[in-house]
């Protein structure tokens, strides 16, 4: 799923409007009807429903719902906003279509005395301003925004929170963003909504499809991208009747230091669940008794140091080379990564200390080879190229630091964001908060071991992996908690994972 700007989303609009062809008024009654829909589904009709309208489209959404509720025997009283002279010939429309509705109560807003009495149990439904606003909310609106967010009533916003910008919010007021519970989003997802900052303001989000032109859609350039099964699904082979474990690579996994061995173990039985053919772990002696006794599936290869590592092994013939769980950063260890960023032909998989140690040498992202895979997260990725200042930020450094390099960066957290040399960045849709958990990262770091060793491209090895982890995790959280989830469970539930997306 593509995400576009604003003004992406308004030649959509206009492009649906005249090839489908469906009046405006018409695709506004359909994106209505969509909201209306998922709103029912949570309402109770004894609950005091106020809807506030803004002047423009997204204010002629609010009353066509208002009126599909009043229909349905809710409880609402309507709220017209008077921030401006006119308002738009759809918003007028629907006005005329309400005053015709039974039972419509509709109030005036033209000055902080005309304000509503809200409380907590009351049910806001936010249709001020919609997509397309580059600057902050002032006079009125950021009154009214102010108001509704002290009373803490349930608040859904109708496609975004009103204030909120669509993309980087830098310049924005945080006191004037609606605070929503829900964000009832139309056809395709908003930048802005992938950053950890706005969660604040748009709570859980959902996409409504309301039927704007697919093809036209897909046309549109953009470098964003959310993920979902259906892409996933399309980018697998499946095995042969005649495979062996050859044909599924063998990886090298550096990993591991006195009182981490769990970190290796569980890096390298995630590849194996992932489908890799053999793996090699490179541990340090104190290492061995637990992870050899803990994974028998796997090999392994000992140091001659006992608490941490500090020699490269022969790496030639391995399919793949992964480094980082659970490894230190002790001088001698910072050493390995070196030689093996200078010596390793094929793509390296960095992870964790490896990422740290990176961090303390930047120089060293010259050597890497080109489409090399890290995996950091934010702390380790403010610590690459200094502390941002929020989520949009980070992200464009991260955008740089791939471009230039010729890497990947898997940036990881809620929404994993996919960083690509060409400058795209693909956001994933699964998992979910119960995977914050230790040991987590050291399970994707072995799945994208696992995919590359297969075969597979870094960009394929990185979707396969973020997606199927936080499939694995949604499967967990889904059994039992999300508090209760730990990254053994994410390791057990990645099989099921597999064939929910691929059979």
């Amino acid at each position: 799923m593509k995400i576009l700007n604003a003004s992406q989303i308004k030649l959509a609009d206009a492009f649906t409007i005249e090839n489908e062809p469906i009046a405006s008024i018409d695709l506004m009654e359909r994106a209505s009807k969509a909201c209306y829909d998922w709103i029912k589904r949570i309402l109770d009709k004894n609950t005091e429903v106020k809807v506030f309208c803004g002047m423009g489209n997204n204010g002629g959404d609010g009353l066509a719902i208002a009126r599909m509720l009043i229909h349905s025997g809710f409880k609402v009283e309507v709220y017209k906003v008077f921030h401006k002279d006119l308002a738009t010939e759809d918003f007028i429309i629907n006005e005329k279509r309400l005053k015709k509705t039974r039972g419509f109560v509709m109030h005036e807003i033209r000055s902080k005395d005309d304000f509503p009495s809200l409380c907590m149990k009351d049910f806001v439904i936010d249709a001020l301003i919609g997509t397309g606003l580059s600057s902050p909310l002032e006079g009125l609106l950021s009154e009214l925004v102010k108001f509704i967010n002290t009373a803490k009533s349930n608040v859904i916003s109708i496609d975004m929170p009103s204030g909120l910008f669509s993309e980087d919010n830098a310049s924005n007021n945080p006191d004037h963003i609606i605070r929503a519970n829900h964000t009832l989003s139309f056809q395709n997802p908003k930048l802005s909504f992938f950053f950890p900052e706005n969660e604040l303001y748009t709570g859980f989000w959902h996409i409504l499809d309301i039927g704007l032109n697919k093809a036209f859609i897909n046309s549109l350039d953009t470098r964003y991208y959310f993920v979902q099964k259906e892409l996933i699904k399309t980018l697998y082979n499946a095995r042969k009747v005649f495979a062996h474990k050859g044909n599924f690579g063998h990886a090298l996994l550096i990993a591991g230091s006195k009182g981490k061995s769990g970190a290796a173990f569980l890096s390298s039985k995630a590849a194996l669940k992932s489908g890799i053919g053999l793996i090699t772990a490179y541990i340090p002696e104190a290492c061995y008794i637990p992870f050899q006794s803990a994974l028998p599936e796997a090999m392994c290869l000992t140091d001659e140091n006992e608490d941490y590592i500090t020699s490269m092994p022969e790496i030639s013939n391995f399919s793949v080379v992964g480094i980082g769980p659970g490894l230190g950063t002790e001088k001698q260890t910072q050493n390995v990564l070196k030689l093996l960023i200078q010596n390793s032909p094929k793509p390296l998989v960095i992870d964790a200390d490896a990422i740290n140690i990176l961090a303390e040498n930047p120089t060293w992202f010259s050597f890497l080879s080109k489409e090399s895979i890290i995996t950091p997260h934010p702390g380790e990725m403010d610590r690459i190229v200094g502390k941002s200042n929020s989520g949009f930020e980070r992200l464009n450094k991260a955008i740089e630091l791939s471009f230039k390099y010729g890497i990947f960066i898997i940036l990881k957290g809620a929404y994993t964001a996919i960083v690509c040399p060409d400058k795209s960045v693909y956001f994933n849709s699964s998992g979910n908060a119960g995977m914050a958990t230790a040991g987590s990262g050291d399970v994707l770091t072995g799945m994208v071991l696992s995919w590359l060793a297969q075969g597979y491209s870094p960009l394929k090895s990185c979707l396969f992996a973020v997606y199927l982890h936080g499939l694995a995790g949604d499967i967990c959280s889904k059994n039992t908690s999300m508090e209760s989830v730990i990254a053994g469970d994410i390791i057990e539930n990645i099989g099921k994972a597999i064939r929910k997306t691929f059979y």
